[in-house]
């Protein structure tokens, strides 16, 4: 063989011995990871959108016996569609705003003379729902009774207004900025309002003026505050109860912006 073949055979060799020796790198993309698209968050549903009102009826009747004649009816609200603690504390609320009156009247009733000298005696307890927004509801009752032997019925009012959220009877002064002139505003407008019914003079003035007691019944409406003012608070019987609807912009200055009243004020 010669020398040129022998180099040529030689460097062949190396060559292949290189190859079979070397370490070849592909350049292959690197892969992306997408991370996963986390879960939407859902939205809380309000208490008081997994409720429903509904009317309890209630009555109880004594037609003689060791007691006078009379007759009670109600219809309680309660809330139904929750086992939620803050729903059952209403619940109880509104059953014993009910009993408590039914007691009161029971025990009246009883203490009358046996031997009736009409038809007996009658409690009934009927309610509206005012308004119900977020978590306020806000609740009216219209209470009409009658004793034996009275010249006439009679009748009077009671409210309730609730945050089912915070699980709380709101008091007025809630709605209001702490150190506000809030019941002076509320009483100008309605003597305002009233002043424009002939009946509204002399003592039946006092029934409007700012004082706490005057302005016991009141009802978060959608159009403003609603003041109801019982059958001879602010006028004579023959007027029957008087109600006044305190506009929210009149009482814009008062009004606490973060409290129950913040989302009805434009």
């Amino acid at each position: 063989m010669s020398r040129k073949s022998i180099l040529g055979f030689a460097s062949f060799t190396v060559l292949f011995l290189l190859a079979c020796n070397a370490t070849f790198t592909f350049g292959y993309p690197t892969p992306t990871t997408i991370p996963p698209t986390a879960a939407p968050t859902a939205t809380p549903v309000p208490l008081s959108a997994q409720v429903t009102l509904v009317s309890v009826p209630f009555i109880e009747t004594d037609q003689g016996g060791d007691f006078p004649p009379y007759t009670l009816t109600a219809s309680t609200p309660q809330l139904n569609g929750s086992d939620d603690p803050r729903v059952k504390q209403f619940n109880q609320r509104l059953s014993d705003l009910i009993e408590n009156e039914a007691d009161l009247w029971r025990q009246s009733f009883r203490e009358l003379p046996v031997t009736p000298l009409s038809n007996g005696s009658f409690l009934k307890v009927d309610y509206t729902l005012v308004s119900q927004y977020d978590e306020i509801w806000s609740l009216k009752f219209d209470i009409s009774f009658y004793s034996d032997g009275a010249a006439h019925p009679g009748d009077y009012s009671l409210t309730l207004n609730h945050d089912l959220g915070q699980s709380r009877e709101l008091a007025l002064g809630d709605l209001f900025l702490p150190n506000s002139n809030y019941l002076e505003a509320i009483s100008n407008y309605c003597i305002a309002e009233l002043s424009r019914q002939m009946f509204f003079e002399g003592p039946f003035t006092d029934g409007a003026q700012p004082t706490s007691d005057n302005y016991r019944n009141w009802n978060i409406a959608p159009q403003g505050l609603m003041i109801t003012f019982d059958k001879y608070q602010v006028g004579p019987g023959a007027a029957g109860p008087q109600r006044v609807m305190v506009p929210y912009d009149q009482l814009s200055a008062e009004i606490d912006p973060q409290g129950p009243l913040g989302g009805l004020v434009k």
